[in-house]
């Protein structure tokens, strides 16, 4: 299909679909870099989802598109090695707040470094305008998610 002769609506199943594939791609490569620091794609994920604002094993779930069991199996296995710790959330007792420790933020630093090569080659793929561009219009992409429901017009 050329591009430059479609609508925004016949576009937007193949936009989908390399959405899908770009992200199964980062998958990919976020694993293999995670594995050079002894972590999975999946550990980094969690870890950078607590690493800012404080947040309970349901919103870290939400935020990832992922189900509560599998971050909570994540988060269980982090509080156990020491790298995060639950606290109490004032705004519901039954599901605190994941929050990293030292050790936690510690290995999320060495993630990102060990990604940062890889970015940097990535970014250099491409203009400074396409990576303003791509940012501007996924974050456009998700907004608009949030607006409608996929169900019912």
């Amino acid at each position: 299909m050329n591009a430059a002769d479609s609508t925004p609506q016949s576009l937007m199943p193949i936009v989908v679909a390399d959405v899908y594939e770009l992200a199964g791609r980062f998958r990919d490569y976020g694993e293999a870099i995670a594995r050079t620091v002894g972590q999975t794609q999946a550990r980094w994920q969690v870890l950078s989802a607590a690493s800012a604002d404080p947040h309970t094993v349901p919103q870290i779930a939400r935020v990832l598109g992922v189900t509560r069991q599998n971050v909570q199996r994540i988060a269980d296995l982090l509080v156990e090695e020491g790298c995060a710790e639950y606290r109490d959330n004032p705004g519901h007792r039954a599901s605190p707040h994941l929050v990293l420790t030292r050790r936690g933020r510690s290995a999320l630093e060495r993630l990102t470094k060990a990604a940062s090569g890889y970015h940097a080659r990535l970014a250099r793929k491409l203009s400074s305008a396409d990576v303003v561009s791509l940012q501007r219009g996924l974050r456009r992409l998700l907004e608009a998610l949030s607006e409608i429901d996929p169900i019912n017009p």
